[in-house]
């Protein structure tokens, strides 16, 4: 199996690690568009950046990880749920040429949000200011979370790859002090890590390789798969929200309403008695 995330710890110490796998999931996410090598590229980043923070999730919901531009990807998506469906999206980026980050999201905002199926929905927003997607996460969590987190992330449209390193809150059993040592060591070791090792290497191979003198707890690794969140029932409920009079223009003009799902392509087609019953009373 190989998309996967992988929790592990630090014994003794105040700092935990997830590491990911994408491969069938990253596939079926490009496979329904034809991406430019470098949107591709930067989707999966995306992904694998997605699925790493959702395992912060305490709660069932969902995690969205967006970025708004006036670059080369005017818009680009990815969401991870707490149990394990991921699904991403770029728009409008037929024409994206640039290997520079910068200038494929050019005066960019990263727009994080969590979604609980119970509570309350939380955005946090950021500038794009890093060179790279792994930068702009670790100052998102800086300035959002206040939380030190190094993200470390690769694609190479086969598979799409990540790590994260982030401090936990601060026990009893270890001393501010120790706090600091402990996670400029750990991160320090990390920084080793190349692109290839993370793409090639099983992850108890990759973390023997970084970490072989500390003491590092490996948990058993959750399963991932791609998964569109589209229905009949979700897309009746969108097309609610233009109003009835719009609903039944449409319907006369082209006999049916017509809807195709951006993420996975399943298409919906509606007509004028599904329309007709989507406004019917609710009898109670």
């Amino acid at each position: 199996m190989t998309d996967q995330l992988q929790r592990f710890i630090f014994d003794q110490t105040d700092i935990r690690g997830e590491i990911t796998r994408l491969d069938t999931s990253y596939q079926e996410t490009i496979s329904n568009h034809h991406y430019p090598e470098v949107v591709a590229h930067l989707l999966g980043e995306f992904l694998a950046a997605a699925t790493l923070l959702s395992a912060t999730l305490k709660f069932e919901g969902t995690i969205t990880l967006q970025a708004r531009s006036e670059g080369e990807i005017p818009l680009i998506m990815a969401e991870a749920s707490s149990d394990h469906k991921l699904r991403g999206i770029a728009r409008e980026a037929d024409n994206a040429v640039s290997e520079d980050f910068t200038k494929l999201l050019t005066n960019g905002q990263l727009i994080i949000t969590v979604d609980p199926k119970q509570g309350q929905r939380y955005q946090g927003i950021v500038a794009l200011e890093g060179n790279n997607l792994s930068e702009c996460l670790e100052a998102y969590f800086l300035q959002s979370e206040q939380l030190s987190t190094r993200v470390w992330l690769a694609s190479d449209q086969q598979q799409a790859v990540g790590m994260m390193l982030q401090e936990l809150p601060p026990s009893e059993q270890v001393s501010a002090e120790q706090r600091q040592q402990d996670w400029q060591h750990i991160s320090k070791l990390a920084e080793t890590l190349t692109a290839p090792e993370l793409l090639s290497l099983p992850f108890d191979e990759l973390l023997y390789r970084l970490y072989h003198q500390e003491q590092v707890r490996m948990f058993e690794p959750d399963a991932l798969a791609f998964q569109c969140s589209c229905s009949e029932t979700r897309t009746l409920n969108a097309l609610r929200t233009l109003g009835r009079e719009e609903l039944d223009s449409i319907i006369e003009e082209a006999g049916a309403i017509e809807v195709n799902c951006e993420f996975c392509h399943q298409h919906y087609s509606f007509d004028g008695t599904a329309i007709a019953q989507l406004f019917e009373p609710t009898l109670h």
